[in-house]
């Protein structure tokens, strides 16, 4: 049996990007979770420990998501074999910045590491997505892809499609003192939908997509907008309209809500635009009574990867 310990990072992700629900997301350069994990001689994957800013999570393997991914790789590449893990979140939980996704992909990339599995980040996809069904209970990979590739990331059932990202775009994001949990959020959007808004959201995608891909900034701006989730869970964000006011004030190409909320992020043209808009967002919280974390980071953030190697 190999002693190698491994640990690895996956960063924070802003989820839907607005116009793709379930389908689009991109990194952010900023917080992020690890999970370590060491190969043992008994079977299975297990939680050895839990650690940073949240710490209260479920600690049975098949209900934890770090754990449920480990051992959905380890089922489907390595029968038999088994891994404890420890996971340090720097994601606050419930906070529309991917937390449960990073967990599961941190969990994903350090085992696979640590057993010497050679698997891309596409072969881990559908493993560390079985670990995010547990936390959200539906198997949507707009956070989990674009950590496992970093960037922007069209993130479908089956497979990992990268999208292009002009260069100097910036993303500022906003996360309040509060959790919106996501099957809250969800649950929000239970009732059907006119099918004139979902063609108007369509197009709108369409228009993001392909400004990214032909870099036509202004393309993407006429994209960049939520008019078919946005309207009926922002009313869980207490300020939304105003920090939305904020971004786009301080020339955002368009501004919306982070995944299930509570963060709200702005995407902007370069670097200096997005530092200014984010401390205004801020303020507009603490007008609310919230107090709030800033990230500024290029719209191309980073991927997972591994930070720490004992070797065998």
């Amino acid at each position: 049996m190999t002693t190698r310990v491994v640990t690895a990072f996956a960063p924070a992700s802003v989820g839907n990007v607005a116009v793709g629900f379930d389908l689009l997301g991109h990194s952010i350069d900023g917080p992020g979770d690890r999970v370590t994990a060491r190969p043992t001689s008994e079977a299975g994957a297990r939680l050895a420990g839990i650690e940073g800013c949240v710490t209260e999570l479920p600690r049975d393997p098949g209900r934890n998501t770090a754990t449920r991914a480990a051992q959905s790789l380890i089922d489907a590449h390595a029968p038999g074999a088994g891994v404890d893990l420890v996971l340090h979140k720097g994601i606050p939980l419930s906070s529309g910045l991917g937390g449960s996704a990073a967990s599961a992909v941190a969990a994903v990339v350090a085992t696979a590491a640590a057993l010497d599995l050679q698997l891309d980040a596409h072969a881990l996809y559908p493993h560390a997505l079985a670990g995010e069904a547990v936390a959200s209970g539906a198997a949507h990979g707009d956070n989990v892809g674009p950590q496992l590739l970093g960037g922007l990331v069209l993130a479908l059932p089956d497979r990992l499609v990268p999208v292009p990202v002009p260069d100097g775009l910036y993303a500022a994001v906003v996360h309040p003192h509060m959790q919106v949990a996501t099957r809250e959020s969800r649950q929000a959007l239970r009732s059907p939908f006119p099918i004139e808004t979902v063609v108007a959201q369509t197009s709108r995608l369409a228009l993001l997509l392909s400004g990214c891909h032909d870099g036509d900034i202004d393309r993407i701006e006429l994209g960049l907008e939520d008019v078919l989730v946005e309207p009926r869970r922002k009313h869980l964000i207490p300020g939304f309209d105003a920090v939305k006011a904020a971004a786009l004030d301080h020339g955002a190409l368009g501004a919306s809500i982070s995944g299930a909320g509570p963060s709200v992020f702005g995407w902007f043209r370069d670097k200096a635009s997005a530092e200014r808009a984010a401390m205004t967002m801020a303020d507009a919280f603490a007008a609310h009574g919230l107090d709030a974390d800033r990230h500024v980071s290029p719209v191309a953030g980073p991927g997972a990867r591994v930070v720490e190697d004992a070797g065998p």
